[in-house]
């Protein structure tokens, strides 16, 4: 019955071809717009770490001075190096692992493709769990050990794109870079890995390109490597430099993997015991105030996707609503054209669930033609975005997933909007209509 009904739709179709164009115009126009924004806040505000996000935490910790105390103020979002040195090195988390963000100078080798001139490149400043903890995927090599941290190896793990940059993608475990006078042996190669938003370090960008080069923690504070990020300081003039363990100064951000909730309690439990020591020995000055989030609770506290963003979605659903409204009229407005038709097929024995079946397989048909017109007008949206100023934009793209939403979305709104004209068909008289013919 259902090819029956469809043969019917595209009969029906033909015979009001400029009604139904309009009908198709409008869902179009609906879905493309929701499509568009849709596929903007998926990506800007989808899981980076899918799977594992619920196990991966951000530890906070108060020590700034009370002086600078707001009641109900979240603590720094950032640790001092002793806080984020302790931490690490009392273990009491599956896995850790402190960083910062970086920058070096590059001087490729006589033999690197292009004819390679000096550059600078992003550095990501760890230590040696960060690999394992967020899952970084490997193309060749590995990355460092916790004895490397601890012997301040000089080491380095290099990004894909500036893998194929600097030794034209090839296996360059064993080489040697050197950036800003210092040589660094290669241990690993990262494959294709970009985080979208860029959760474990939002100070150097919410949606950036994965850094080039990743060195090892205590290599490059003993190197002096210059660190980029925010960075807050409290203290009178005789304060150190930010970069020493004892500096007043937050600026590392501090991660932990945690499997269980019972795991998450005890350490969420350490970290206040922790604070308290340090309130008790008058680093914190502070009464204990932890904070231990999740990776996506972590996001949402930093309110990561940009408010505008989420206003155009309201907006693009809303525009939707109109659209099938307005459907809704059209479809009525055929619906009355069509009542002689109806009442023959009624009088001829036809039940009212077949007509409802029957307005209602027209509807979807609708929507699936309005789907692929919405599609091609998303895409073209997405275009846009992707040119235009908004966070993140390079990020936006149509997947397979948008593609399902959007024939699930057409067909379903269409669907919806037809359910009144459906109904209004099924009870169209079928002796009134003989009498009138």
């Amino acid at each position: 019955m259902f090819l029956y009904y469809f043969d019917l739709a595209l009969r029906s179709f033909r015979s009001a071809r400029g009604l139904t164009a309009l009908m198709v115009l409008t869902i179009a126009m609906g879905i493309g717009a929701s499509m568009t924004t849709l596929t903007t806040f998926r990506a800007l505000s989808g899981d980076p770490l899918p799977g594992r996000s619920d196990s991966v935490l951000r530890v906070q910790l108060d020590a700034q001075p009370r002086a600078t105390f707001v009641a109900g103020k979240e603590p720094d979002t950032q640790l001092t190096r002793f806080d984020a040195e302790a931490l690490l090195r009392e273990k009491h988390a599956t896995r850790q692992a402190m960083m910062t963000g970086g920058g070096v100078n590059v001087e490729p080798a006589a033999d690197a493709p292009g004819a390679l001139k000096p550059f600078e490149a992003d550095v990501r400043v760890t230590t040696a769990d960060f690999f394992p903890m967020f899952q970084v995927p490997f193309l060749y090599g590995q990355g460092w050990s916790a004895a490397d941290d601890a012997a301040n190896a000089p080491l380095v793990v290099l990004g894909k794109e500036f893998n194929d940059k600097l030794f034209g993608g090839s296996n360059s475990v064993g080489r040697t870079v050197r950036a800003d006078g210092q040589d660094y042996r290669v241990v690993g190669v990262l494959a294709d890995w970009q985080p979208v938003p860029y959760f474990f370090d939002l100070n150097v960008g919410r949606y950036r390109k994965t850094e080039g080069l990743f060195v090892p923690f205590g290599t490059a504070m003993e190197r002096k490597l210059g660190t980029n990020g925010s960075m807050s300081c409290w203290g009178d003039n005789a304060t150190p430099h930010p970069h020493e363990v004892n500096a007043p100064c937050s600026w590392i951000q501090y991660w932990v993997e945690l499997d269980t909730p019972a795991d998450r309690a005890r350490y969420a439990d350490y970290l206040a015991q922790y604070s308290a020591r340090q309130h008790a020995a008058g680093r914190f000055q502070r009464d204990p105030n932890p904070r231990l989030r999740n990776v996506m609770d972590w996001l949402s506290s930093q309110q990561v996707v940009p408010s505008d963003v989420r206003l155009q979605l309201w907006l693009a659903f809303g525009f939707l609503a109109v659209c099938l409204v307005n459907t809704v009229g059209l479809l009525l407005a055929k619906c009355l054209r069509r009542s002689p038709e109806i009442g023959v097929r009624r009088a001829l024995g036809a039940p009212r669930r077949q007509i409802f079946a029957q307005f209602l397989v027209e509807a979807g048909t609708i929507g699936l033609a309005g789907g692929v017109l919405g599609l091609a007008f998303a895409a073209i949206g997405v275009w846009f975005v992707r040119h235009g100023t908004t966070r993140g934009a390079q990020f936006v793209t149509l997947d397979a997933g948008t593609l399902a939403i959007t024939f699930a979305l057409a067909i379903g709104a269409s669907v919806l909007a037809g359910l009144l004209p459906a109904w209004k068909a099924c009870e169209v008289s079928p002796a009134s209509q003989l009498k009138s013919s």
